[in-house]
């Protein structure tokens, strides 16, 4: 994932870097530098990430985590949690196939920080059905903003992966009875 601004200057990027045990991205800046590395729990039933500065994963560089707030759902939700605390102080809710996203703090969707969108049809760009606009309001740190939309685009990932290895498997122990 690229993140670029009007200008289409390229500002991040996101990068899957799983390993065996564990689904990961790395954000760099324009220079190449990773500047937060955004990690998957092992066996977790809320789907739980964790955030960390740099390229360090120690708990004294965890920034947030986040986690679904319900097991199975059918729409975007995501509860953000800043590093050692209980009560959730951001929300992600909308529909990640619509690419059609808000993130506000706490319980309120008055409290809008940024949302994601699909850019608007009436313009004579042709838009690949992945790209999407952010707006991020003043004051927000947009490369938390970009951590919450990779973490949600890494979960759908996963979970789409998973989903065709299933079929795949389901595919040949079908295959192999008929």
């Amino acid at each position: 994932m690229v993140i670029t601004d009007m200008n289409n200057n390229t500002l991040l990027k996101v990068k899957a870097c799983n390993t065996t045990f564990h689904y990961e991205r790395a954000i760099f800046n324009a220079d190449g530098r990773i500047i937060l590395r955004l990690r998957d729990k092992i066996i977790s039933q809320h789907n739980r990430w964790k955030a960390y500065r740099g390229d360090n994963r120690s708990n004294k560089n965890m920034i947030f985590t986040t986690k679904q707030p319900n097991m199975i759902q059918f729409k975007t939700s995501l509860h953000v949690f800043l590093a050692n605390k209980d009560v959730c102080d951001f929300k992600v809710k909308g529909s990640w196939s619509k690419r059609k996203c808000k993130i506000y703090t706490g319980d309120s969707a008055s409290s809008t920080i940024a949302q994601m969108y699909k850019k608007d049809k009436s313009k004579k760009v042709k838009m690949d059905k992945n790209k999407f606009m952010v707006t991020i309001y003043p004051n927000v740190d947009y490369v938390f903003v970009v951590a919450l939309i990779a973490i949600v685009d890494a979960m759908k990932t996963v979970d789409k992966d998973y989903a065709e290895k299933m079929v795949e498997t389901n595919a040949q122990v079908i295959g192999a009875t008929a």
